[in-house]
């Protein structure tokens, strides 16, 4: 049998560099700039992600220094891997929607897709600058990614709302968690057909707690949210449950609770199945209430299973999604 000599060209240091960079721009890096694909640091904080087909959006407080200081907004990126992400557009571009006078709020915009309607519909947490208010905003729209519309401001079940969380189950059916402070908690519920509105109660869960985020993972629902210490970090917790009704257990760490979850408040989970396993991510925010335009971003897939639930230290880290498969770097 005659042997063949395989001729294997070398890199150049170029080609070399290039590989490397190629390779290190598949790295999600929490707590460093994320650029888009324009190259600028991604305007979507306390914001939650849609999934629709293969593509994932990302909506978010744009909070770019360059803003008109009277107005609120809200962009909106799109990516195939979660990992690159492309900027679409503001689509949210508002004055005063409710009359709430100057310096009001507009956080924490979640989008949900009604396949009835055909509708696009945000939430956000409206209020005035000393969050007295506290309700919640619905904006619509025909397109993922178009302008979208006021509709209506309320407080849900006639409670104060303030941070909110979205959550879509496995059935589709929707969901809004909101926290009321005078209650000392936050409530899990269910969206009206058209999500206009909310429909009723699913649980109270008496927890002083806010940035609340769930997921539902191999039979269990699991729980997160953030102690109210304003802009300062804390130590995030978690609770595990059968159904979304409850009962939920005490609550735990979700990190040591020195590291006051790395600097990091939750503010939703996703969670990503593929050919061979299904990955949940934390998604948190680094506020830099200075400097509210350079908040960061802490993504880390979390150690998840049987009623437990823990952060690992932050760490550069990949995603396959068409595997499932996460792999610290």
């Amino acid at each position: 049998m005659n042997s063949v000599l395989l001729t294997i060209p070398l890199l150049t240091s170029t080609a070399l560099a290039a590989l490397v960079s190629e390779k290190a721009a598949n790295v999600i890096r929490p707590g460093e700039p994320w650029l888009d694909n324009r190259g600028k640091h991604i305007q979507a904080h306390g914001g939650g992600i849609v999934k629709l087909r293969n593509t994932w959006y990302w909506f978010g407080e744009d909070r770019s220094a360059d803003n008109a200081r009277d107005k609120r907004y809200v962009a909106c990126y799109s990516s195939n891997d979660l990992t690159h992400w492309r900027f679409r557009r503001q689509v949210l571009h508002t004055d005063d929607p409710a009359n709430l006078g100057a310096g009001f709020v507009l956080e924490r915009p979640k989008v949900y897709f009604n396949a009835k309607t055909r509708k696009y519909v945000m939430y956000v947490h409206l209020d005035d600058h000393s969050y007295r208010v506290a309700k919640v905003g619905v904006f619509v729209c025909d397109r993922v990614d178009g302008d979208y519309t006021f509709v209506t401001s309320f407080r849900p079940l006639g409670q104060e709302s303030r941070d909110i969380g979205q959550f879509i189950d496995d059935d589709g059916s929707a969901y809004l968690i909101f926290e009321s402070r005078p209650t000392g908690g936050f409530y899990i519920a269910k969206l009206s057909d058209d999500y206009l509105s909310v429909e009723k109660e699913v649980c109270f869960i008496h927890a002083p707690l806010e940035g609340g985020g769930l997921v539902h993972y191999d039979g269990l629902y699991y729980l997160i949210g953030s102690r109210m210490t304003g802009w300062a970090p804390n130590p995030n917790l978690y609770a595990a449950s059968p159904t979304l009704e409850g009962p939920w257990p005490d609550f735990k760490d979700i990190a040591p609770p020195e590291t006051r979850t790395y600097g990091a408040q939750s503010t939703m989970m996703v969670k990503v199945g593929g050919r061979k396993t299904t990955t949940v991510i934390f998604m948190g925010d680094i506020w830099k209430p200075s400097q509210q335009w350079d908040s960061r971003y802490l993504w880390m897939p979390l150690q998840i299973g049987q009623g437990k639930l823990w952060l690992p230290e932050p760490k550069p880290w990949s995603l396959d999604v068409k595997t499932g498969v996460a792999s610290t770097n």
